[in-house]
């Protein structure tokens, strides 16, 4: 999964030399904890923390054998620590290790995607001002519908990117939770102040309950917002592949010198990494529905979450990492063509304006069932034969009766489009007062 679209800092949290590295933190952790307690001596605490190594390699070799990765490593440990390393994971089971370093994993990771998050959220504000004004057709249901602009279309995106990174924020909290609390959670064997001192010092807070594990509805709720962050990624990478349609063609992703759309049509600049991106999508959103499957456990545990989040958790960060990355890389170098915009709103000839003229009817005393007849009557005319609907109102002597050739003429004004942009690119943080 990891890509040369990754950061090398996304792919390492995953990767065995961190994750033993944390287990290795935790068990030296409970030690110096152990040892202040007077469980154990400060002088085998001293000794552990000189001597603690381990090698991965080795690991997997002691692994293939006992078949159980903690033992593997607490015995490679051993090796090296000596006698002393009787003292190592006292009074602990291994998901203490496990689920607690899995919690420092992802509270990394997720620190990373905030990062990403905000850059991209950058590039739409930025993008979004930079088309300010920029009128185009705004569609409902894939038809003309009325102008809006591509400034207030980029804000909506910055929008939504804003509340995920406030989801992101609120899951990566309830993921940053550890425990060292023993065999079902009970804390017979070591002391509750053992789980705080680790947690404390690793950036976790303790859970209030735990029982061999940390309960999954945790980590079911961090893979949905990512779920959720790849769902906005494609509806933005959606819009970007039909405003690219050949007969559209509004906006273009960025197309270098030497790149090949094609094996048979040389001519083709095809959004392919937009594709990419609407394609991922659907892994994160199957690894967030396995997430909510690993929820239901027997009883204090059982191990069916572990081996899916061995794929799922670490595969999900990754790739929306990949994913944010292709994003902004694609909005970053979007190639926009404003006259195409403004070509595509005069295909309808004038039909946007329709529900302007429908109020300024109603307005003047008009029921709104005969204005609405009226003036549905000469779209469809214009849909018919393509003349200006303008010219088909002006002939129409119910309209004539109620507005004049010069009132008709100002609600074919796109002024009013935008009349309000400043006010909602400002609400939504595009613009700043002041």
């Amino acid at each position: 999964m990891i890509s040369r679209y990754t950061r090398p800092a996304m792919g390492k949290i995953w990767q065995e030399e961190n994750k033993f590295s944390i287990w290795l933190n935790i068990e030296v952790l409970a030690c110096e904890a152990q040892a202040e307690l007077g469980v154990i001596p400060g002088e085998a605490v001293k000794v552990i923390r000189d001597k603690a190594r381990f090698d991965v390699a080795r690991i997997e070799a002691i692994e293939a054998e006992v078949k159980h990765d903690v033992i593997a490593f607490l015995t490679n440990v051993g090796e090296y620590v000596g006698a002393e390393s009787r003292f190592i994971h006292l009074g602990m089971t291994s998901s203490d290790v496990l689920d607690t370093c899995l919690a420092v994993q992802m509270k990394q990771s997720g620190e990373l995607l905030l990062q990403d998050l905000e850059n991209f959220a950058s590039i739409l504000a930025r993008r979004s001002k930079e088309f300010k004004g920029t009128i185009m057709v705004g569609r409902t249901h894939g038809i003309h519908a009325e102008p809006t602009t591509f400034g207030l279309k980029l804000a909506l995106w910055y929008d939504e990117t804003r509340r995920n990174i406030n989801r992101l924020r609120s899951a990566i909290e309830r993921v940053s939770v550890g425990q060292i609390s023993g065999a079902v959670g009970t804390f017979e064997h070591l002391s509750p102040k053992v789980e705080e001192f680790v947690c404390r010092r690793l950036g976790l807070q303790p859970a209030p309950v735990s029982t061999q594990i940390l309960q999954r509805d945790r980590h079911a709720e961090f893979l949905s917002v990512i779920a959720l962050i790849g769902s906005s990624l494609e509806k933005f990478a959606t819009e970007i592949r039909h405003l690219q349609k050949t007969e559209v063609l509004e906006v273009e992703e960025y197309f270098s010198k030497g790149q090949k759309g094609s094996s048979a049509m040389p001519h083709k600049r095809n959004p392919i990494t937009c594709e990419r991106v609407a394609g991922l999508s659907r892994v994160l959103r199957g690894n967030a529905l396995a997430g909510m499957e690993n929820v239901a456990l027997w009883h204090e545990r059982d191990i069916t979450h572990s081996s899916v989040e061995r794929i799922i958790i670490p595969d999900s960060c990754i790739l929306a990492d990949y994913m944010i990355g292709l994003m902004s890389t694609v909005m970053e170098n979007l190639l926009v063509y404003p006259e195409n915009m403004k070509k595509n709103l005069d295909r309808t000839h004038g039909l946007v304006f329709s529900q302007s003229v429908l109020l300024a009817l109603t307005k003047k005393g008009m029921k709104r069932e005969d204005a609405y007849r009226v003036v549905q009557s000469a779209a469809m005319n214009v849909w018919k034969d393509g003349t200006g609907f303008l010219e088909v109102l002006s002939k129409n002597e119910e309209i004539a009766e109620v507005l004049s050739g010069e009132e008709l003429n100002r609600l074919f004004s796109l002024e009013k489009s935008t009349q309000h942009e400043d006010y909602i690119l400002t609400r939504a943080g595009v613009l700043h007062n002041g």
